[in-house]
């Protein structure tokens, strides 16, 4: 039975059915023009009466239903008229280039070179309208050879000078990294427009090259063309995308000031620039602008200021805004969920989690979602309930991402899990991350971690370009194992291969040499980071100076390290002190030092430390005071946790507890343990 709204058109048209093709032509036109844009059902109720009366052989119609086809996100159905017209009518290229329309939309790129392949073989001219499409989709499919080839044919076909032509192979070649061919198009164009500009100032912004975005915009301008919004947004992409913050933040202002209304576009770049630059009074500024100029309806533009929100720790702001927004896309979850884990509040996460789950709309978490939560609870210590998240995305049948990985090797890095950590790196090599550095470095870690020195210098090895993280990562890793002599020859490596060193690198350095006791080392380390490499050293360094110090028995050098440092020292340096001081015996200690310790200390562990030191030294009446000083500040000692790996399982342990059947399995192994030790030569250590 035929729709309501549709029936009496119809019934009309079947009862008067013309004899002239033309006049039936005309009115099955006329019905796909007025009735089907927004009703599937209608469009293929036509189209079966087009196909009763002949209708297919009019080259119009069979376009005119593919493109709603298309518009129905009915692809099959669009393929279906297409095999079905006449011969005759496949000679026409607008027929080609609907079909062409409707496989690109889809992003069907192979099938729309199949198309293209065949609609040479029958010899059909493409035109300026096929090209583009051709040309976009040979783009998506990432090779530059195919853009040369599909080139080709446009010179050879006499398209040279379409302006379209000229644009979408702009695109193309910026889309596949070939920024020289695009700028020798672009230079070779006869006619340009806005479009072509912009797309190459796209092109650059794609590609990382921020000061070529630059450039041509500069090129734009002196030759008279007017930069719009399109861009600037573009430009202000590139200089986001190269981690150039501030000069992100400065070419915004220099955009306003040249009076170019900011679209909702831009909006949301500078935006997440301000989480970067911790500029959250501009943010709060962008938000008001938001607001005034009417973009709250943009969802991009309020998913960019609810990361920023989110980062900076407003979660009543984020919270609020979140409300605010009408229809909750994934992404507005998402967003939310990470503010909430990247603020360690991760049972807030797990709660938005599940509301998201369950949410009205049906909508269903993806693997930003996973990714999100479980990167959270890792962060933030949790790693057995990360563990657990990730085995439910299992379950889910969501298949994990580049961050989903690397959270992962954090995990297994912190419980020293090596046995889960090479399954994940099974994973990742099944799967083709080990491409990526964030995961290769992830490997270095979670190897270096659980103890493996051999597989994370192998890690090391496998990465084909390396970055500066990739070298702190195995300096760390050589270094926390006592193997400082090692952690200085990477260090060398690196100099060699062109990796200037950072704050970072040389934290690593020197507690490599603290853990191995090379003072030399250390010392002419130290004194490099300025006069070499122009490095202002910060408080960890000295607090790693302090331990070196301390570790090889030169307490009064380490004493003077704390005291003269052109920073005021905190919890970490005296807690280097304190443990050099325990370590050897020292008990020397002035009463305005104590102070200090007392003062900066804002955790029990110092206090513990200090109490035990004079306790062992037998001074029991300050070991009572500083008890009772910690305990007048309120300071609780948090219950230490250990973690355990027995067949492929990860045993938590929590001290004060006690789970009888787990404590017997427990004392064997440590006995089992211990014996080990002694045949090695080995001696225990209770104090520690």
């Amino acid at each position: 039975m035929l729709h309501t709204t549709f029936r009496p058109l119809t019934h009309r048209y079947i009862s008067t059915q013309p004899t002239n093709p033309n006049e039936t032509f005309n009115h099955f036109y006329r019905l796909l023009q007025k009735h089907t844009n927004n009703n599937l059902k209608q469009t293929q109720q036509i189209h079966a009466q087009i196909i009763h009366y002949n209708g297919l052989s009019h080259v119009f119609l069979p376009t005119k239903l593919i493109s709603l086809y298309t518009k129905h996100n009915h692809l099959t159905s669009s393929r279906k008229v297409f095999e079905n017209v006449p011969y005759d009518t496949l000679f026409n290229t607008i027929i080609w280039n609907s079909i062409l329309r409707a496989n690109v939309t889809n992003n069907e790129c192979y099938e729309t070179i199949k198309i293209y392949k065949k609609m040479k073989f029958l010899g059909v001219l493409a035109d300026g309208y096929s090209f583009p499409l051709v040309i976009r989709a040979f783009a998506k499919m990432g090779h530059s050879y195919l853009c040369d080839l599909v080139h080709c044919h446009v010179l050879v076909s006499g398209f040279r000078g379409f302006l379209d032509v000229g644009n979408e192979l702009l695109a193309a070649y910026g889309r596949v990294g070939a920024m020289g061919f695009a700028r020798k198009v672009f230079d070779e164009m006869c006619v340009r427009s806005c479009v072509s500009w912009n797309t190459m100032v796209s092109g650059f912004a794609w590609n990382w090259d921020c000061e070529g975005a630059r450039e041509m915009v500069e090129r734009m301008e002196g030759e008279g063309w007017e930069a719009n919004d399109v861009t600037w947004t573009s430009l202000l992409s590139s200089y986001s995308r190269c981690g150039r913050y501030w000069e992100t933040l400065r070419l915004y202002n220099v955009m306003r000031c040249k009076g170019v209304k900011a679209s909702a576009e831009s909006v949301s770049v500078v935006v997440s620039v301000c989480d970067d630059c911790d500029v959250f009074d501009k943010g709060r500024e962008l938000h008001g602008y938001v607001v005034t100029v009417g973009f709250e309806d943009y969802s991009f533009a309020k998913n960019s200021l609810l990361g920023m929100y989110g980062k900076h720790g407003a979660l009543e702001a984020a919270e609020k805004l979140f409300s605010e927004i009408g229809e909750k896309s994934l992404v507005s979850w998402n967003t939310l969920i990470s503010s909430y884990a990247q603020a360690g509040l991760c049972d807030e996460a797990f709660t938005a989690f599940l509301k998201l789950k369950n949410s009205e709309r049906y909508l269903v978490p993806n693997v930003v979602s996973w990714s999100a939560i479980i990167s959270g609870f890792a962060a933030n210590g949790r790693s057995n309930e990360s563990l657990n998240l990730f085995r439910k995305m299992q379950l889910a049948k969501v298949k994990p991402n580049v961050i989903t990985v690397s959270s992962l090797l954090s995990v297994c890095a912190d419980l020293s899990t090596i046995h889960f950590g090479k399954e994940v790196h099974a994973y990742i090599i099944r799967n083709l991350f080990d491409t990526n550095l964030l995961v290769d470095n992830g490997l270095i870690n979670m190897y270096a971690k659980c103890g493996s020195l051999k597989d994370a210098h192998i890690a090391f090895k496998n990465i084909k370009v390396k970055d500066l993280c990739s070298y702190n990562t195995v300096i760390k890793g050589y270094g926390m194992h006592g193997h400082g002599e090692t952690a200085l020859k990477f260090f060398k490596q690196m100099i060699h291969d062109g990796y200037n060193p950072d704050g970072v690198t040389f934290v690593s350095l020197l507690s490599a040499c603290s853990h191995t006791g090379l003072v030399i080392e250390g010392r002419k380390l130290f004194n490099q980071m300025k006069t070499e490499f122009g490095i202002e050293p910060e408080i960890e360094h000295y607090a790693c100076m302090v331990d070196l110090f301390g570790r090889a028995g030169l307490f009064q050098e380490a004493s003077e390290v704390a005291k003269r440092m052109p920073i005021e020292p905190n919890v970490c340096v005296w807690g280097a002190l304190l443990n050099s001081s325990r370590m050897h015996k020292n008990i020397d200690w002035d009463e305005g030092s104590v102070s200090k310790i007392l003062d900066v200390s804002s955790a029990s562990g110092n206090y513990m430390l200090l109490s035990n030191i004079y306790a062992e030294s037998g001074q029991w009446d300050d070991s009572a005071k500083v008890r009772v000083s910690a305990k007048a500040r309120g300071l609780t000692k948090t219950p230490g946790q250990s973690w355990i790996e027995l067949n492929k399982t990860v045993h938590m342990f929590t001290a004060g507890e006690f789970v009888e059947s787990e404590m017997n399995e427990a004392e064997t192994l440590l006995k089992i343990l211990s014996c080990q030790m002694k045949m090695k030569g080995y001696g225990l250590c209770s104090s520690s």
